[in-house]
């Protein structure tokens, strides 16, 4: 690996490039923070799909996209007098060490719970009026519910056991099921709401990312849906023409092959 010198140097290297397309790219001197925007969010995702598939070559490559996006948005932050890259390191640095007084002061901790009440404790300290206020409004819905979820468990609103989040899943479901019944299309919508976010509830409780594991569900039903369009071209046959029971022939085989 790169010696911390020759990680500043590439560090030092992508900052003067940063500087030269600023002054000589129409294309890059064309950006501002709100056309990046759009750009940085799908980087993130294209990080993300990369993180997911544990492709270690892609995620160096998505890393350097995402790393590109900060160094432009400090540039762009630079040519104003209002914050430049060092600003953003130290201001990164300044809120780390604040927040880890059990790494850089004297307050103790017994596990990783404790460090988590600790900074959402901190987080209040700092002006928040709310441990909510650090959750984006714009998250995807799945997320978001995640996000708050950590959040408020930070401060000790919580359940204390799995067993619980499981009771208040079943206890959702049957309040979806009843409102069904009724065919209140407005209540129904309300309570399958209330069924996806104790689930997520659920999934913290047992160590699994809502969001990852629902991607890898899609990415696995992708591979074996077009394992049976590929099947059924093979035979000569459409999809629209063959009967469920055909269909699930090739579907069979596919969850063999995609686990």
């Amino acid at each position: 690996m790169n010696t911390r010198e020759q990680q500043l140097q590439a560090f030092g290297r992508l900052l003067d490039i940063m500087d030269e397309l600023r002054s000589k790219c129409p294309w890059d001197k064309k950006q501002t923070f709100e056309s990046l925007r759009h750009l940085t969010i799908e980087e993130t995702y294209e990080l993300g799909e990369a993180v997911l598939n544990n492709d270690l070559q892609e995620i160096k490559k998505e890393l350097g996209d995402v790393l590109l996006h900060i160094v432009f948005y400090a540039k762009i932050g630079s040519e104003t007098n209002d914050f430049d890259i060092a600003d953003v390191a130290n201001s990164i640095s300044e809120k780390l060490i604040y927040r880890h007084p059990h790494i850089y002061s004297d307050v103790k901790v017994e596990n990783e719970e404790d460090v988590k009440q600790n900074w959402e404790k901190l987080k209040l300290k700092e002006g928040k009026n709310s441990v909510l206020e650090g959750v984006p409004k714009s998250l995807p819905s799945m997320v978001k519910a995640n996000r708050i979820q950590d959040k408020v468990a930070g401060v000790g609103f919580d359940w204390e056991k799995p067993e619980q989040v499981w009771e208040k899943v079943q206890e959702e479901l049957s309040e979806l099921n009843a409102e069904i019944e009724k065919g209140t299309t407005n209540n129904i919508e309300a309570e399958f709401g209330d069924v996806l976010f104790s689930m997520i509830n659920y999934a913290r409780f047992i160590n699994v990312n809502p969001e990852n594991a629902l991607e890898r569900t899609n990415k696995k039903f992708i591979s074996r849906f077009q394992y049976l369009e590929k099947a059924a071209k093979k035979e000569g046959k459409s999809l629209h023409d063959m009967s469920l029971s055909e269909m699930d022939v090739f579907w069979n085989e596919s969850k063999k092959i995609y686990k």
